[in-house]
């Protein structure tokens, strides 16, 4: 499982660290593994080119010491001091020791050549962002854009690209577009949250002996592929349809039977022992899944079920949403069923709920902007939680599973938010979120937890869409489910 730390949980670390070790030696650990990373990427250090885009405190540091190191190794290494004033004075040292040449940034008038620094970024092999540590906040000034606004050469980021935020992945302004970002000690939730994880690159993280005074319960977590085999429900021999899990959807109506069969796809592919279906569109999931059974009427007078999923292209039908609602089982809430929940109906529930919003239906239950949630996607998920205390399911680029500690969940504080890391543009397609719905409620209704069985659902509906043939359509995701169970439980 790849584990995510707040900025102030990272930084008691390292000070709790820093008092058992000599001095300097927690950035030499730092800067022995960046250069590391850049001597990778040039390939050749030797007579390479290597710019390090250099601002104040330790960030600075760091990619100063890394310079030094690359220096000694036969590259070429220019620093641009962006505030001089206030750089780390022992990187500093190290670098002009090592024969790194210094410069400073436009504006700055301090010891260091006054030489015109474009054309020098403009030459690099290779660029190193050393501009703001995880301590930053907004966007990047006015002569840090004009530096990167000159870079040509693949860039590397210290610990996060400079411009995002650490702990929410927001991107208030401009910030640096890395190939590459070398994070230390732990990875931070903005390097796996969008919009920030699209300015990241590539994430390597270099072990600078924090794991035994992080915590033991992270910030944000991501699922892998080891993690999700073990949750996913297997049958055994005495397992029958209803140890397996029955699952009820409701979804469809007569402007919408197709996301009826989509939902009741996804339950199938999904591992339910059986699945019922409740609604107007009885007609096309029979034809499509002749193994369906089917009901008139009310949801709750349908037989026996573990779970229900409903919503999906359910249109104004608030009576069957009010059936499910009451029943005492765990329950999934998609698309139009978001629209019609009354939000003290969802706190009311004592089985675990899951909600399954994308970006605007998001935007609509927190009374924001759809461009907010897109921008602040932890931050919009977890509060979402919070209100119903239900599970959320914030799809999107990057899809963010936040428990809210009621609906028959655990302490929403105890609980990492979890990003699944499977996601791929190909599943932004009509009707894939009504396939998600129905794996989720057959997940839910095998007995995982809402909050495992979203993640588990996320990841296994992230593999589908990339086994899916290109480009796909929702139909084709469904198919594609029963390749990833397969490769997943393959290990």
């Amino acid at each position: 499982m790849r584990t995510a730390y707040s900025v102030e949980t990272v930084r008691a670390a390292e000070r709790e660290l820093m008092g058992r070790l000599p001095d300097g030696a927690l950035m030499q650990r730092a800067a022995a593994g960046l250069a590391a990373a850049c001597a990778g990427m040039l390939g050749r250090t030797y007579g390479s080119r290597v710019v390090l885009l250099v601002g104040s405190g330790d960030n600075g540091g760091d990619a100063l010491y890394a310079g030094a190191r690359l220096a000694r190794r036969g590259a070429g290494v220019s620093a641009v001091l962006l505030s001089p004033e206030k750089v780390h004075e022992g990187g500093l040292a190290a670098l002009r020791a090592a024969g790194g040449r210094v410069l400073v940034a436009p504006g700055a008038v301090v010891e260091g050549e006054s030489a015109p620094v474009e054309p020098v970024i403009a030459r690099a092999d290779l660029v190193v962002d050393g501009i703001v540590g995880i301590g930053g906040r907004g966007g990047l000034r006015p002569v840090a854009v004009e530096l990167t606004d000159a870079v040509r050469a693949p860039v590397v980021s210290v610990d996060l690209p400079s411009g995002v935020d650490a702990d929410t992945g927001e991107v208030k302004g401009v910030a640096v577009r890395a190939d590459a970002t070398v994070t230390f000690g732990a990875y931070k939730p903005g390097l796996l949250a969008d919009p920030a994880r699209e300015h990241a690159g590539a994430l390597r993280l270099v072990d600078i002996g924090l794991g035994p005074y992080l915590p033991p319960d992270p910030a944000v977590e991501a699922l892998q592929h080891a993690d999700v085999a073990a949750l996913l429900p297997r049958p055994v021999a005495e397992s029958d349809k209803y140890r397996r899990g029955v699952v009820g959807i409701v979804a469809g109506s007569s402007r919408y039977p197709g996301a009826a069969v989509l939902a009741v796809s996804g339950a199938l592919r999904g591992g339910a022992g059986a699945v019922r279906y409740v609604g107007p569109a009885a007609d096309a999931v029979i034809a499509r899944h002749p193994e369906t059974l089917v009901s008139a009427g009310r949801p709750s007078k349908a037989g026996r079920v573990q779970a229900w999923a409903v919503g999906s292209g359910l249109g104004d039908d608030k009576d069957r949403l009010r059936d499910v609602l009451a029943a005492d089982v765990p329950l999934l809430i998609d698309a139009d069923g978001l629209r019609l929940a009354d939000e003290a109906a969802l706190r009311a529930r004592t089985s675990p709920t899951v909600l399954t919003p994308h970006a605007g239906e998001a935007a609509a239950l927190l009374g924001w902007e759809r461009e907010d949630v897109e921008a602040r996607r932890l931050t919009a998920a977890r509060e979402l939680a919070g209100r119903t205390g239900a599970t959320v399911l914030l799809k999107g680029s990057t899809t963010v599973v936040a428990d809210g500690g009621g609906s028959g969940g655990g302490s929403a504080e105890a609980a990492p938010v979890r990003i699944n890391p499977t996601g791929t543009g190909w599943l932004a397609t009509a009707g894939t979120g009504d396939v998600l719905a129905g794996l989720v409620g057959a997940l839910l209704a095998a007995g995982l937890d809402g909050r495992d069985a979203a993640s588990v659902g996320a990841y296994v509906h992230g593999m589908a869409g990339r086994f899916a043939p290109r480009p796909a359509g929702a139909s084709d995701v469904a198919e594609a489910l029963s390749t990833a169970w397969r490769d997943l439980l393959a290990g």
